[in-house]
């Protein structure tokens, strides 16, 4: 198990691009002068996968060598599980913050739904450990994400400092633009995924398909991530890990208690 200095701030980064995406390298080298940064990720990619657990496999992690003063970890997990192995098998203690990213493509609206990026924070959420997911409005695997370094430090050292509320973390999405208009605390846009399959037939003439679809957003509300993103803002929405549907408890209620 790492020992660690009790003095300083521990901070546990994961991702679900794989623990070689650049991602989660310009994350580490943001988070250094924050803390001890130790990071424990999937060995390859996991997008989409959600808040999955691995269950019916053993789970693995391999210590990889130092760089800069980084101690790294690889899984054969999912984000969640990274979370759950580094509490459990590799840290001596909780961290002062989890961080997961930085995701290549946004995680706003429901994305948060299918995000293995927001995963890692939730299950950080669920443990009351102060944790941020972060992300990019941009799906270029070559984009320098160095105009987000200030930012992503603002952002986690305000969390560090002042907490967050139990069950609660961030999802931060930045947009599509080097120089981001300033931060929007906001809501969750109301969207969908317009899908289908694309049926294509493979080389022993069996079909196989590929899902394929269009985002739609239907909220044009100015207090939504979708508005803040679109508009050159980072969008920071509070993310709680009880789904209940409070304003639609009493509707039910009523709507049962005739049954």
């Amino acid at each position: 198990m790492l020992l660690t200095n009790t003095m300083e701030k521990l901070i546990l980064v994961s991702n679900d691009d794989g623990i070689d995406a650049p991602g989660i390298r310009f994350l580490i080298s943001f988070l250094q002068p924050l803390g001890k940064v130790v990071v424990v990720a999937p060995s390859t990619g996991m997008s989409g996968m959600g808040h999955a657990v691995t269950i019916s496999l053993p789970l693995r992690f391999k210590k990889l060598p130092t760089e800069n003063g980084v101690e790294r970890y690889s899984t054969s997990g999912t984000p969640a599980d990274c979370i759950k192995l580094a509490m459990n098998q590799i840290l001596d203690r909780k961290p002062d913050l989890i961080v997961s990213g930085i995701n290549h493509g946004s995680n706003h609206s429901i994305n948060i739904l299918y995000s293995g990026t927001m995963a890692a924070a939730i299950e950080g959420a669920m443990q009351n450990i102060p944790s941020i997911g972060f992300s990019m409005f941009n799906y270029d695997t070559n984009l320098d994400f160095s105009f987000a370094e200030k930012s992503v430090q603002e952002i986690c050292k305000a969390t560090m400092e002042k907490g967050l509320p139990d069950g609660t973390c961030l999802n931060v999405n930045f947009p599509d633009n080097t120089y981001p208009k300033g931060i929007k605390v906001c809501r969750q846009s109301i969207g969908y995924w317009n899908e289908g399959f694309e049926k294509r037939i493979d080389v022993h003439e069996k079909p196989y398909y590929w899902l394929k679809g269009d985002f739609i957003i239907l909220d044009k509300d100015e207090n939504t991530d979708d508005f803040a993103l679109r508009n050159g803002f980072i969008s920071v929405v509070p993310v709680t890990i009880d789904l209940t549907a409070h304003k639609h408890i009493e509707t039910i209620k009523q709507q049962l208690n005739s049954l």
